[in-house]
């Protein structure tokens, strides 16, 4: 065969592969018009058809109240009306846009719908289509496409839900803690801590430290729920506060068992904190009074550096020398409250014990000699005063604590009788 030839030939066959992919792309389009037009007729029958297999298969659908069924049914609507079009063509994007679908439906339906529940909406609406659409490969296929992409739609509409819920949880959280720190709160504290979903029913300290460079704020979350506790999160500046309730109340433990102490809480957190002190408040009731167990360990983290030996955690309590020296009206207080009043209601002879002993530099011989009594008497007299204050005086942290009592003890005495003398 001459070349002529040849090339005549082989552009005979170009023309009859042309036509053969025109004839069938005209098959495909005639295909394509009347399954789009078996579509558009029978649009209606498949929503009814989808909203009656939606009670059958799906019992909470059944179970929602008659508003939130129609809400529903009108996303199930919407999705084959959005089919439609994506098949025709005529949709706003070539992918599916969360708005097609889910637009309709108001914005509360996605409290009420979790996604797992969304997923089976969607199930049953392609198995709806799918089975009127048996024996066509072309609708087929293109309900297999559209089923992935309305999928990645509705996960999409929920990921940007929890990502607004999540954005306002952490404003509402930071203004709790800002209230208890602060202890300026009204009557609708509890509701906005009801709606951050605080699990803790008993009683509640507040632990302050220094923020880190990366705050695992789940990891905090996840560590408290496994010591039975719930907290509140809030950074300040370069302090991190935790706010920690115990969720099962003390009343509520079995009888021989001790609920999870505070403090262990804390040392179980105590990696999450930057470096630097960690302090941690007194137990108070409930979280309407966490503001007293916040006042105490702000006091006590502001001068806990005056303690050289202070542990990590540490009690806002074992720093109240520290922090009446800094003028905290509470620590003076309490000095005061628990230590030098009840000595004093008890007996002038164990306060009179405890000033000798302290003043002679905490030295048994001295002070017996001093009290004209044996140094047996001056060990016992001192073993009461632990029994009745909870400090033991030959220590000499807690005798550091117990003589800012006595001193500042003295010092409320004395002003007390001069308003007395000045009101007379």
């Amino acid at each position: 065969m001459s070349a002529q030839a040849r090339r005549v030939a082989r552009a005979a066959k170009a023309d009859l592969a042309v036509t053969t992919l025109r004839a069938d792309t005209a098959g495909r389009e005639r295909d394509r018009e009347r399954t789009l037009s078996w579509l558009r007729g029978v649009s209606g029958e498949l929503a009814s058809a989808t909203i009656k297999r939606l009670e059958e298969t799906l019992p909470w659908y059944s179970e929602m109240p008659p508003g939130r069924r129609s809400a529903v049914g009108l996303v199930a609507q919407a999705g084959i009306t959005s089919f439609v079009s994506w098949f025709e063509g005529t949709a706003s994007t070539p992918w599916i846009a969360a708005a097609d679908v889910f637009g309709s439906a108001p914005r509360e339906l996605l409290r009420s719908v979790s996604l797992q529940q969304t997923l089976q909406l969607i199930r049953v609406v392609v198995e709806v289509v799918e089975q009127r659409a048996s024996g066509d490969d072309l609708l087929q296929e293109a309900i297999l496409v559209y089923s992935r992409d309305i999928a990645f739609a509705a996960a999409d509409v929920y990921a940007r839900a929890a990502e607004a819920r999540g954005l306002w949880d952490a404003r509402l959280e930071a203004l709790v803690v800002d209230s208890i720190l602060s202890g300026e709160y009204d009557d609708e504290l509890p509701s906005r801590i009801a709606a951050l979903g605080w699990r803790g029913h008993g009683e509640v300290a507040v632990l302050v430290g220094t923020a880190p460079k990366q705050l695992e704020v789940d990891t905090i979350r996840r560590t408290a729920r496994h010591m039975d506790a719930d907290v509140l999160i809030g950074v300040q500046g370069s302090r991190l506060v935790v706010v920690i309730g115990r969720a099962t109340p003390r009343d509520d433990t079995p009888d021989g068992e001790e609920p999870t102490s505070f403090m262990a809480i804390a040392a179980a957190l105590e990696s999450q904190f930057g470096e630097g002190h960690l302090v941690l408040g007194n137990e108070v009731p409930g979280v309407v009074d966490a503001s007293t167990s916040a006042k105490a360990a702000l006091a006590g983290f502001a001068v806990a550096r005056a303690w050289r030996g202070a542990p990590r955690p540490t009690f806002a309590d074992d720093l109240l020398p520290e922090r009446a020296f800094a003028g905290d009206p509470l620590a003076r207080s309490a000095l005061v409250q628990r230590i030098y009043i009840p000595l004093k209601d008890q007996s002038t002879e164990l306060l009179q014990t405890l000033w000798c002993y302290l003043d002679t530099g905490r030295s048994l011989e001295a002070t017996a000699r001093e009290l004209f009594v044996h140094p047996n008497t001056v060990r016992y007299r001192l073993r009461r005063v632990a029994d009745i204050i909870g400090w033991d005086a030959t220590n000499p942290r807690d005798a550091l604590i117990v003589q800012s009592a006595l001193i500042i003890g003295a010092m409320s005495e004395s002003s007390n009788g001069r308003r007395r003398v000045q009101r007379r």
